[in-house]
């Protein structure tokens, strides 16, 4: 990749109006911790609860990371219209911002990683010292999504995606799926539960709470990811493998994993390193409905060993 030029950065429009709607999303679910405690203390949380929280976790959750992430960004592997639009509706469910945006940005992080030009990098321009540490974690955690320097233009990053009629359908009625979002969690806990002081309760566990641990789970593989943890494989970076991330992250924590191999659709590539994204993605393959998967080979994994 070439020098950071203007083109490669999206201009700013409703920029008021998009740092309110962040500070929503971000605040909102933090606010909700406080009805969890509640609960609790009056013991009223209910398994219903908890398995409302668990289906939209991993189901949003594997929106993100098979869908947005390994199909859209990096083209980790073929499929069909209708399971394209699927994974492309669940992560838009999860809240992370319109599909479109989501692999712009993340596309650019790739061509610029961790220098000038990275929407998230805690490493460029925050100090040095505990301080300058401090600040690289806080913006590339949450602090850059109300930043709008860095923001990858989508024409650039995205044309792919624009020129896709079924990624483009998704992309304009995101807050459909934003609303389907939070009503599915409602109408599992009325299904499981039997009441609509069930259904709330689902709304709270399966919208809020899952919102608030599934979005800093993904924002600790900007953050987290690129300070701390292992580095297996050499790249020009500081992507880390964080191993105890790796039952909520689904895989996405092994971090330097994928910089190394950022098409591969298995992240978790050493021994005992636990990926759910690829093991969804090999059920899909054997039942035929994703193919041409990428995936390193040993000899292509041994090039890249550090020491090697």
């Amino acid at each position: 990749m070439t020098g950071l030029t203007a083109e490669d950065i999206q201009p700013s429009a409703n920029e008021k109006l998009d740092r309110f709607l962040t500070g929503t999303i971000t605040v909102v679910p933090l606010l909700a911790l406080g009805l969890v405690g509640i609960q609790a203390w009056n013991r009223s949380l209910h398994l219903s609860d908890l398995v409302v929280f668990v289906v939209m976790y991993f189901a949003t959750g594997f929106g993100i990371t098979i869908g947005f992430h390994r199909m859209l960004t990096h083209r980790a592997f073929e499929t069909s219209r209708p399971v394209k639009a699927l994974f492309a509706i669940l992560g838009s469910a999860a809240i992370e911002g319109p599909v479109i945006s989501w692999v712009a940005d993340h596309r650019k992080h790739h061509a610029f990683t961790d220098r000038e030009g990275d929407p998230h990098s805690p490493h460029v321009d925050h100090g040095h010292g505990v301080r300058g540490i401090l600040k690289g974690l806080f913006h590339a955690h949450v602090g850059w999504l109300f930043v709008h320097t860095q923001r990858a233009a989508k024409d650039r990053y995205a044309g792919d995606l624009i020129a896709d009629p079924v990624i483009s359908w998704v992309n304009r009625t995101f807050f459909l799926w934003v609303a389907v979002g939070l009503l599915v969690p409602f109408g599992l806990g009325w299904a499981i539960g039997g009441s609509v002081e069930l259904g709330l309760t689902g709304l709270l566990w399966g919208g809020a709470v899952r919102m608030l641990v599934l979005h800093h789970v993904t924002y600790s593989i900007n953050s987290l990811c690129h300070v701390f943890g292992s580095r297996r494989y050499a790249t020009d970076d500081e992507s880390r493998n964080l191993m105890w991330l790796a039952p909520l992250a689904m895989g996405e924590n092994f971090h330097n994993n994928h910089h190394a191999f950022p098409t591969s659709a298995r992240h978790g590539l050493g021994r005992g390193q636990l990926d759910s994204s690829a093991a969804v993605i090999g059920l899909m393959e054997r039942l035929g409905l994703v193919w041409d998967v990428k995936r390193p080979s040993e000899a292509q994994q041994a090039k890249k060993l550090i020491g090697a």
